[in-house]
């Protein structure tokens, strides 16, 4: 995909950003860059690779659910 400074006005446009002419430029060339690295990624082939959510294992770190007696009522009313 071609960035133009077209799409950059458009972009910045809509995300409210005053540009000037310097960094329109810039920024043309910034996302025509990280737009060619995202194709070089796109021609990995990743058919045998499994989505993950995250890259390490992440446990549920909450404790079980248990009933436990409460604190007596009277005890806690005495306190008010």
């Amino acid at each position: 995909m071609k960035v133009t400074k077209e799409i950059i006005e458009r972009v910045a446009g809509l995300a409210r950003l005053n540009l000037d002419e310097a960094e329109k430029e810039r920024l043309t060339s910034e996302m025509e860059n990280i737009i060619s690295y995202v194709d070089k990624l796109n021609e990995l082939d990743t058919t045998d690779v499994k989505p993950k959510e995250h890259v390490i294992p992440i446990n549920n770190v909450l404790r079980e659910d248990r009933v436990e007696d409460s604190y007596d009522r009277e005890k806690i009313l005495s306190n008010a």
